[in-house]
């Protein structure tokens, strides 16, 4: 007996929504916005608000690209540089420590407090060697700009989008999910899938730099405290799984 056209056009509409919002559902759960929130106190910490805005941005934009490569070539490519989700589940779980045990020891560097200008002038201004006021510029000699980056691009890529948001399980979840889409559409919803993803984590860090610059210093030294334990024990965990996966795809390997 020949299916129902309406209800074969019902199942085809629960694909084309149901597997993209149970991808974003299950992509939330994993990230845990809550939890991730005072991960990323340490970094935000060590930015000015406009650069914690620019972070939030560059997160939102990497975290896209992340998942559209992951969906539309993330298979072929994984297979064409020979690595596998476990090894970069590993990788994050070794950079991972290396942030977090500092924040957990108390040690973590920390920007250094800037110096009191020479003030003669009442202006904030510094005074130069011929007495005159104002900056070089500002008295006609040629400086030269200084060429380092912004300090958000720094942190932009290590550790904040990887491994602090996405990792081998996260790009793991969006190649299995394209493994079970059978069109464009389905791909496309995907697709958009992970966009809002990407917004969820860029609105959970600039949550993180509000509540961070509301904090006193003794309560950020706690939350830092708090933020590497954490840290420590998802880079334990990141590690010993990958380093797992990887021993029993060996072992496979070995008996077929």
């Amino acid at each position: 007996m020949p299916a129902d056209p309406r209800r074969r056009r019902l199942l085809t509409r629960v694909d084309l929504f149901g597997q993209p919002l149970l991808l974003f559902l299950a992509l939330v759960a994993l990230y845990s916005p809550i939890a991730a929130l005072s991960s990323y106190f340490p970094v935000v910490g060590r930015l000015d608000g406009r650069g914690q805005l620019r972070l939030a941005l560059a997160l939102f934009l990497n975290v896209s690209i992340f998942g559209l490569v992951a969906l539309w070539v993330g298979e072929p490519l994984l297979e064409l540089l020979g690595i596998s989700t476990a090894a970069l589940t590993a990788v994050g779980g070794i950079a991972l420590l290396y942030e977090g045990v500092p924040l957990m020891r108390g040690v973590a560097a920390h920007p250094p407090e800037p110096e009191p200008a020479d003030d003669r002038t009442g202006t904030g201004e510094p005074i130069g060697a011929d007495g005159a006021a104002g900056t070089p510029a500002a008295r006609g000699v040629a400086v030269e700009a200084p060429a380092e980056a912004p300090a958000w691009r720094k942190y932009a890529f290590v550790p904040v989008t990887f491994p602090l948001t996405v990792g081998g399980t996260t790009f793991a979840f969006f190649v299995g999910f394209r493994a079970d889409a059978t069109s464009v559409g389905e791909i496309v919803a995907l697709s958009i899938a992970g966009v809002l993803y990407a917004a969820v984590t860029g609105a959970t860090l600039y949550t993180a730099a509000h509540v961070q610059r509301r904090a006193k210093a003794s309560t950020q030294a706690f939350l830092e405290r708090i933020a590497g334990i954490l840290l420590t024990a998802i880079a334990v965990m990141l590690l010993t799984s990958g380093v797992t996966r990887m021993v029993v795809d060996v072992l496979r390997g070995l008996n077929p």
